[in-house]
């Protein structure tokens, strides 16, 4: 009885209920695809640095993690006195130059040779490695946003590159040049921003690590292991907060909208609630009507929001191929728990001033 009291009274507004649906799966759509973006795009990031295939990264002390902050700390001979480190396999540098035309992307300027070596090469897509100073690669991802084709001329960094291959995403940046010309680029010589370090064996690593600290200059030694666990927005400067921030407005948005709904409707039906009171019901039982009203539109909206987050999704993968969008079971999780409590607190108010409604005052209500 109660429920069927419940249905017909959200069917009997259907654009209110529509609205208020509406306003929760916003709310759980824009929690799910904030928190997916901004995760993605660091895991991202963090999946492609791992896929260069190197046991330890090698930067300056007090160096940050994020790369592209600092460009080119440490001098090429490094790498020299890295490969005769015992357990070894291969030494690669790579000097970094940001580059803010069409984005903002960090281009990794490379040995090929010593690249090659350590990460196992690149597979190509289309064309082949560099034949000049001037030649680009391009990952298959960038080159799709982009509708980069080989042979073709691109500007990056004020400067006109050919692109000489098109190579398969996931080996450190998207965009690579000769070393030599990045270099040139920043007005530098025999500088590496980093240095990729890849041992013969796994359980070599921390053996390798210790002897790398022993060398002069003391530099720090990432192990990629490491390097991955630090790649999270808590450990991003500002990028936590920012989710917080946009995670609040969305809550805000749901209660907000649900409170509006409920507190109409409970002045719409007064008179109901009074006939209510009078034939016995207790506060506990109109304010559970009411909580039980506000929670069956935030299970709708939550299950709207399930799908709008997933539309999203594709969306944004279809405007901006270089993004990665992550949606996870537990954030769903979240995202429903934070949708629900905000629809029952929002609807708090109003079900306890139905609940107060004197029965003979609510009965004379026109």
């Amino acid at each position: 009885m109660v429920n069927r009291m419940i249905i017909s009274n959200i069917l009997h507004r259907p654009v209110r209920t529509a609205v208020s649906a509406l306003a929760v799966a916003i709310e759980v759509g824009m929690v799910m695809l904030v928190v997916g973006l901004t995760h993605g795009m660091v895991h991202e990031n963090a999946r492609r640095v791992e896929g260069v295939g190197a046991d330890l990264l090698i930067q300056p002390p007090n160096s940050s993690f994020l790369f592209g902050l600092s460009q080119a700390p440490m001098p090429l001979k490094i790498g020299d006195r890295l490969a005769q480190v015992p357990h070894v396999l291969a030494v690669a540098p790579a000097l970094f130059v940001l580059n803010s035309v069409g984005g903002i992307n960090v281009i990794y300027g490379i040995d090929l040779q010593s690249f090659t070596r350590l990460s196992g090469g690149f597979v190509y897509h289309a064309g082949g490695p560099f034949t000049g100073p001037m030649d680009i690669l391009v990952d298959d991802i960038y080159a799709k946003a982009n509708r980069i084709k080989v042979g073709q001329q691109i500007n990056m960094l004020n400067h006109q590159f050919r692109v000489a291959g098109i190579v398969e995403h996931g080996k450190g940046a998207r965009l690579f040049i000769p070393l030599a010309t990045a270099e040139d680029l920043l007005g530098v010589q025999d500088r590496a921003s980093i240095f990729y370090v890849k041992c013969t064996e796994p359980g070599y690593v921390e053996s390798v690590t210790e002897a790398i600290h022993d060398l002069p200059g003391k530099y720090q030694v990432l192990p990629i292991k490491e390097y991955m666990s630090l790649m999270t927005s808590n450990n991003l400067p500002g990028l936590d907060a920012f989710i917080t921030a946009m995670i609040g407005i969305a809550v805000a948005i749901g209660f907000l909208v649900i409170f509006l709904s409920m507190y109409t409707t409970i002045t719409e039906r007064t008179r109901e609630i009074g006939i209510l009171k009078s034939l016995g019901a207790s506060k506990g039982y109109i304010i559970a009507i009411i909580l039980r009203e506000a929670g069956l539109l935030s299970v709708v909206g939550i299950l709207a929001g399930y799908g709008g987050a997933a539309v999203g999704r594709k969306a944004i993968l279809a405007a901006f191929p270089t993004l990665s969008v992550e949606l996870t079971f537990l954030w769903a999780l979240y995202a429903a728990s934070l949708a629900l409590l905000g629809s029952l607190l929002g609807a708090f108010y109003p079900a306890l001033r139905a609940a107060q409604l004197d029965p003979v005052d609510a009965l004379a209500y026109e």
